[in-house]
């Protein structure tokens, strides 16, 4: 009988145990609060003038849930020091908690940039819980009120004294309710938002109207309320300004200038204004109650009496600029699929077409004697052959580039084909412009950072072309055209030995981008093919008889440059070579003497040893200071040797591959020595040539002195005498340079087999050429544009000398020269790069705008011309500037004439009819006929310390703000009460 007793207990107890949703809600809440840590008193310093501006705001967020339904809980506060700590004991027991007290600090009224709830209650922290999903909203006034009694008993449970909002309603809305609790004192924060204004709330007596009833004060002399008042006017209409810059004029392009664009330089500056809107606010920042009248009829509120006044501008939303457009759609070319064929039509050029496609029929064309030079043949008569091909093909007028545009831009890249040639073939070929030492200064060396090209190179004026065909003259397909011009040119000048303009001397730049490299490539082969025609012309009648049966091929390899920089290894191209391709074409009496290049490799070094002294010395520079040879006693002569071959990236990385491919087997090793010890070779055949009996010390004295030791000894006759010895590492047994030595014979650098095999190589450059898509140029060649906008920025900046923009400049650089360093750099990293070097052409715009506006240039007076530059670039800076001087100081006066001479030009607002006639009233209750529209804000703070609820209450802080705009009226209110007797 007594079991069921206990049962029906336990049944009650876990009854007891269930909490509901709402309760553990408000648990949720409480523990973030705790965790955030903020429980108890709140402390901190009185707020500083304009802290809300200068100072650092922080958020964080958590999210919690009721039921089902997800929130967003976010901690908005101004990071502060922490105070003392023995400040913390002297807060009296029932200090007001801080928020209540910013409730009436006017330090820091109307923040230009901060949080709504900062701007409407003044706040440093708070607390918002607001729906987690953008799209959902507490609607339902039971919802509200649930919502709202949580977080009043969140606050009480905890004792944290940061005011608690709740969003309700939409979003867009921006409607808060919320609460504020401290020792036996509450705050509410109540919201009221209107799309209609009833009238009577227009002014500020309406205003102080709703105030007091609200806080209905059962004193009869109310304490008096405080004011704080701001008129927002809005300037759009500029029309005494036209924009000054026009878009560039496309047509003006031949003569050189387009429209402001001189040819070959990037375009600059906004195609629209780039700022939209000036406001105005007008301040009366602490007004006592009755000192002012503002009503229905009558305004005492002229904003040239206001004691403060700033301003602030609205930018336009993304300006199109010249700049930003070129290096925009230049990018997008780097997308393209296409090839130079398939944009122009296969058969564009069908006999170069085969050409280039049979690289051997090329070869052997290249390889027959050069005929003899054509006197008057420019690059011109060049294209235009070029074109009568291309007409073939399609309809005259089909061709992408006008013929104007294309010889414009042919003579500005290849200045030395406007020489009418009148001396014939030499002038031409000797002049290469651009190859003047370069300035040595931070900007011109931006190219190795940015891995680009010297900014006077052929390749960056080259880049800036194919940018402006790309964005005016026919896209993708003029940039198809202008190469495949180039690429005809470049073909040319290596058939007929005219070298390439605009390159540095020597061997290919490694810091410069690829493409600038194959071209300084091709200019080496055109150089060294010169110099070997030309050896080959002066040498026919002193040539060593046994030369002379060479014929033309002989000659060949001939004539390299004399001026040789010592450097061991520097080749390692002809092992890499074919050994047929280039074979030797020995005479007879060579090869009586077994002196052939390919049996001294077979026959081994004891012949070499034993060859008569009395070989005739060929190839012979000039004696070597006072040196003589060991052995023979004669002076020890400097040799003519190979230059070693010029390499660009890509070769030199295949041949890192190949040399890191032969592994570490005993032939592996040997075949790599034997690849790295080419140039080694020529230079002791050539040595060996020159210095008839030489040995390797001798050899050794000059090549590398360091490794001949010598040191004083005493003979045994006892003289001091100099003795020299070969170093460690050449007495290794069978090292490389003893082989090297033994296997090397007695030739001079003419008949060598060629180390850098320039026909072969400038066949490739011309072949890597003409397959590059536009895309792969433009891939190419970015980096040159990217120079070139930075370079253009850096110049504007120069003569408006904003500093944010030296900053942001810097950073361009610095991050370019991290994302170009290397091959195939993202497209996401590219576009923050132009992104940035747009926003810096915006902001130089937008300066330049607000110098025109604001008539920098004109003012006479140096003083108030400084001022007013300072005032332009604090505006492009700052949120929101303050005026010196507000109405009356040079700056105020300016934008004073400016709204007259708006009001004069709208005479007649062009608005609805509605706002037309409550204008009319605002004008006459005004007072200003006209001198300035409106305002399109009106914002007001009231403020009084009350006790509430009773008379003998603690005297509270109660606040109200409204803002009233064209379709807009917000009153937020913070009545504090008194909770202790209630």
């Amino acid at each position: 009988a007594l079991s069921p007793q206990p049962e029906s207990e336990v049944f009650e107890i876990t009854d007891f145990t269930t909490a509901s949703e709402w309760e553990r809600f408000i648990s949720k809440v409480e523990e973030v609060l705790n965790d955030w840590k903020l429980i108890g008193v709140s402390s901190g310093k009185p707020l500083e003038k304009g802290i809300y501006t200068t100072g650092t705001w922080e958020e964080k967020s958590d999210e919690i849930s009721f039921a089902d339904f997800r929130f967003s809980v976010t901690h908005h506060y101004l990071v502060q020091e922490p105070s003392d700590k023995d400040g913390k004991e002297e807060l009296a027991e029932d200090a007001l908690p801080l928020p209540m007290q910013d409730l009436l600090c006017m330090n820091n009224d109307f923040p230009p940039r901060a949080h709504c709830l900062v701007r409407w209650y003044g706040l440093r922290e708070f607390v918002v819980i607001a729906p987690a999903a953008n799209n959902e909203a507490v609607v339902s006034e039971s919802k509200c009120n649930l919502l709202l009694s949580s977080i009043s008993i969140a606050l009480g449970n905890t004792g944290c004294q940061v005011p608690l909002f709740v969003q309700i309603h939409q979003k867009w809305r921006r409607m808060y309710v919320g609460e504020c609790q401290g020792p036996g004192v509450r705050t509410d924060f109540e919201m009221v938002h209107l799309r209609k204004v009833p009238s009577q709330y227009t002014h500020l007596s309406g205003l102080l109207e709703i105030f007091k009833t609200k806080i209905g004060c059962p004193l009869t002399p109310l304490p008096p309320v405080s004011m704080a008042i701001r008129l927002t006017y809005v300037l759009q209409d500029w029309q005494q300004y036209f924009w000054p810059q026009q878009p560039p004029d496309i047509d003006a392009l031949v003569g050189g200038e387009v429209g402001g664009l001189e040819f070959g330089k990037l375009p600059f500056g906004a195609c629209e204004d780039p700022i939209s809107e000036l406001h105005l606010a007008t301040t009366w920042p602490h007004l006592a109650e009755g000192i002012i009248v503002d009503n229905d009829v009558y305004s005492d509120l002229d904003p040239m009496q206001a004691p403060q006044w700033s301003v602030r501008v609205r930018k336009a939303d993304n300006p199109q600029c010249l700049l930003g457009d070129f290096l925009t759609e230049f990018f997008k070319l780097c997308r393209r699929k296409e090839s130079t064929d398939e944009i122009l039509g296969r058969s564009a050029f069908e006999e170069e077409g085969k050409e280039v496609a049979d690289i051997t029929h090329a070869l052997s064309k290249l390889t027959e004697p050069a005929p003899v030079p054509i006197h008057k043949l420019s690059v011109t008569n060049m294209v235009h052959s070029a074109k009568k091909k291309i007409r073939k093909h399609r309809g005259v007028d089909e061709s992408p580039l006008n013929n104007d545009v294309l010889n414009t831009i042919l003579l500005f890249l290849f200045p030395d084909a406007a020489d009418k040639l009148a001396d014939g073939f030499e002038s031409r070929a000797n002049t290469s412009a651009g190859n003047n030492p370069p300035p040595e200064n931070e900007d011109y060396n931006l190219f190795s950072q940015f891995k680009s090209a010297p900014s006077d190179s052929l390749t960056y004026k080259l880049a800036l072309c194919l940018c402006m065909i790309n964005f005016y003259h026919g896209g993708v397909k003029g940039v198809a055209h202008l190469w495949q011009e180039f690429v005809l040119e470049m073909r040319y000048r290596w058939e007929n030995n005219y070298l390439v303009p605009g390159l540095a001397n020597g061997s290919p730049d490694l810091r410069c981008c690829l493409l600038h490299q194959k071209l300084q490539m091709l200019n080496c082969c055109i150089e060294r093919k010169k110099a070997r025609d030309e050896g080959k012309r002066g040498s026919m009648s002193d040539r060593s008889p046994g030369a002379s049966g060479d014929g033309a091929r002989g000659a060949e390899h001939s004539g390299d440059n004399p001026d040789k920089d010592k450097e061991f290894g520097k080749s390692w191209e002809s092992w890499s070579d074919s050994e047929d391709e280039f074979f030797e074409c020995l005479s007879d009496t060579e090869d009586l003497k077994g002196n052939g290049q390919e049996n001294g490799k077979k026959g081994g070094a004891k012949e070499g040893n034993k060859e008569p002294v009395n070989l005739k010395p060929e190839g012979r520079l000039h004696p070597h200071g006072k040196l003589m040879l060991l052995h023979p006693g004669e002076p020890l002569y400097v040799p003519i040797t190979q230059e070693p071959a010029p390499m660009t990236e890509d070769l030199l990385e295949e041949q890192s591959e190949v040399l890191a491919k032969l592994g570490t087997s005993a032939e592996g090793a040997h075949l790599r020595a034997r690849m790295q010890s080419a140039c080694l070779l020529s230079d002791m055949e050539s040595f060996k040539a020159a210095n008839p009996g030489c040995c390797l010390e001798d050899f050794v004295r000059w090549y590398s002195p360091r490794d001949y030791i010598e040191e004083e000894v005493v003979d045994e006759k006892g003289n001091k005498v100099i003795k020299g010895e070969l170093s460690a590492r050449m007495k290794i047994p069978s090292n490389m340079w003893v082989e090297a030595w033994e296997t090397a014979k007695p030739i001079p650098a003419r008949r060598q087999k060629r180390l850098f095999d320039d026909t072969r190589e400038a066949e490739k450059v011309l072949h890597y050429l003409a397959v590059q898509k536009p895309a792969d140029l433009a891939r190419h060649l970015l980096p040159c544009i990217i120079h070139a906008a930075v370079l253009k920025v850096k110049d504007e900046e120069a003569l408006e000398d904003i500093s944010s923009v030296k900053k942001i400049i810097k950073q361009i650089i610095s991050h370019a020269s991290k994302v170009l360093r290397f091959p195939n750099p993202e497209d996401k990293k590219l576009e923050e790069i132009i992104a940035q070097i747009m926003s810096v052409e915006a902001i130089i715009a937008r300066a330049r705008s607000l110098k025109a506006k604001f008539g920098v240039e004109k003012c006479e007076n140096e003083e108030e011309k400084e001022d007013l530059q300072r005032f332009v670039n604090c505006l492009l800076e700052q949120p929101e500037v303050s005026v010196v001087g507000a109405g009356r100081g040079p700056a105020g006066s300016i934008i004073h004439k400016l709204f007259v001479n708006a009001q004069r030009v709208s005479a007649v607002p062009p608005l609805e009819e509605e706002l037309r006639r409550s204008g009319g009233a605002e004008e006459r209750r005004q007072g200003v006929q006209s001198e300035f529209p409106p305002p399109t804000g009106r914002e007001v703070i009231l403020r009084s310390a009350v006790p509430r609820p009773a008379p003998y209450s603690k005297a509270l802080p109660q606040r109200m703000y409204s803002v009233l705009t064209r379709e807009d009226f917000r009153l937020a209110g913070a009545f504090s009460a008194d909770t202790t007797f209630f």
